[in-house]
């Protein structure tokens, strides 16, 4: 029986894919470990994985508590040095395992790589959005300048490309440091070395999301959206379910299971519902962040699966994760999303160009905006025509078989970790 190891990196939505991929390792008999920060592990252990928990959750509540993560730039600054101050307990945890055929990861894993060059550990690189591919010809939209980049020449856009990039200036200082002192050769740039590992890149969203580019990696599988949340090991709250059956369909609002700094999102909610005289559920890990006294048509939650909710919802309004989204996609709601920073910009661009819904940037977004932009979701026929049609597209589930004979291809037996 192989072991492998997933090494997820990042929030709710960068964890859940890979408990996904550990659901269908350990349907084909493989021993599967996730080993990521330590809050996620009631998660984890409740999917019927193995876990290794890293670090202390007042650490990981410090960096989301950080203002800065959600700006545009300095948030990409705060990420990347919080990946490199974790690759040696990651390599630590690595090599606590023993035998290991084959981890998945993210590109933010570094120590992944890191185990790769050290202990020939064969590595695939897990892409969850098309924002991490900076292709030359279809360029994310990271930033509204972006779009004035995109229409520049192919031979200038890789040029400027070729220069120095954020992930080096914050992050490769301290992984060649920890490098050399494992006596591994030290990379001389993250992104263009160590972005996309020599042994495969799968990449967890579908063609009709963002289609291959020519300089995307070779060694690539393209799937489709894991759309895991858990649902199965969590139903509805009954209060929650109450307040579904109790009316008409609710617009659901959530800034993201990591964003702790959303009280203006939702007091712009509040105020847009009450413009409009709908229904909402607001789902936030953090409820004091919603304002008090709120109508009885508005129901706040911690947690409610979205793949559940969703069936119940008239439109989705949120930050636009990918994961957030991609369960938007799946129930055929019209999506509006508030893009902040990280892929959610290029993510927001995509649903608009897709017909099914709207992305305003956080200036924007503002209870008359908003207010203007849901009628528009709620009573647009084509808009609710192409979610319904992307959701019937997900439908149509590829074989995992396939995928799961990709990655066992990718596979090389290798010897124990001394």
């Amino acid at each position: 029986m192989a072991d492998i190891l997933l090494l997820p990196f990042g929030s709710a939505g960068d964890v859940f894919p890979f408990i996904w991929l550990g659901r269908q390792l350990m349907a084909r008999g493989y021993r599967v470990r996730l080993i990521t920060a330590c809050l996620f592990e009631d998660n984890v252990r409740s999917a019927g994985l193995e876990f290794i928990p890293l670090g202390d959750k007042d650490e990981f509540e410090a960096m989301i508590r950080d203002p800065r993560i959600w700006k545009p730039g300095i948030g990409t600054k705060v990420v990347m040095e919080f990946a490199a101050k974790s690759v040696e307990p990651y390599l630590a945890a690595i090599e606590s395992c023993g035998k290991v055929d084959l981890i998945l990861a993210p590109l933010t894993a570094f120590a992944a790589r890191l185990a790769r060059e050290k202990h020939g550990i064969p590595l695939i690189t897990v892409h969850l959005q098309p924002a991490v591919f900076m292709s030359v010809h279809e360029t994310p939209l990271l930033h509204p300048v972006m779009r004035l980049f995109n229409k520049l020449p192919v031979w200038l856009k890789r040029m400027v490309l070729a220069l120095p990039n954020p992930v080096d200036l914050f992050a490769l200082p301290q992984v060649r440091r920890i490098c050399k002192a494992n006596g591994v050769k030290p990379p001389r740039s993250l992104w263009r070395e160590w972005w996309d590992s020599p042994d495969g890149v799968l990449a967890l969203f579908p063609a009709w999301f963002a289609s291959p580019q020519p300089d995307w990696p070779p060694n690539l599988l393209q799937w489709t959206f894991p759309l895991e949340d858990l649902a199965t090991e969590h139903p509805l709250q009954p209060e929650l379910q109450a307040f579904l059956a109790g009316g008409e369909r609710p617009v659901v609002f959530t800034p993201g299971s990591a964003n702790v700094q959303a009280s203006r999102f939702f007091a712009v909610a509040a105020e847009a519902m009450q413009r409009i005289g709908c229904r909402a559920v607001f789902v936030t890990r953090e409820p004091k962040q919603v304002p008090p006294n709120l109508p009885a048509s508005i129901i706040t939650v911690d947690f409610a699966p979205f793949s559940t909710l969703l069936q119940h919802a008239a439109a989705f309004v949120h930050h636009g994760g990918i994961g957030t989204l991609s369960q938007g996609f799946a129930a055929g709601v019209p999506q509006l999303i508030m893009a902040m920073a990280h892929d959610q910009p290029d993510n927001a661009d995509r649903l608009e160009r897709l017909g099914a819904g709207a992305g305003l940037s956080v200036r924007q977004f503002t209870p008359k905006r908003v207010a203007l932009e849901l009628k528009q979701l709620l009573h647009e026929v084509a808009i609710r025509h192409a979610a319904l049609g992307y959701a019937e597209k997900l439908r149509q589930k590829p074989s995992p078989e396939v995928l799961m004979a990709w990655i066992e291809s990718r596979m090389k037996p290798r010897p124990h970790i001394a």
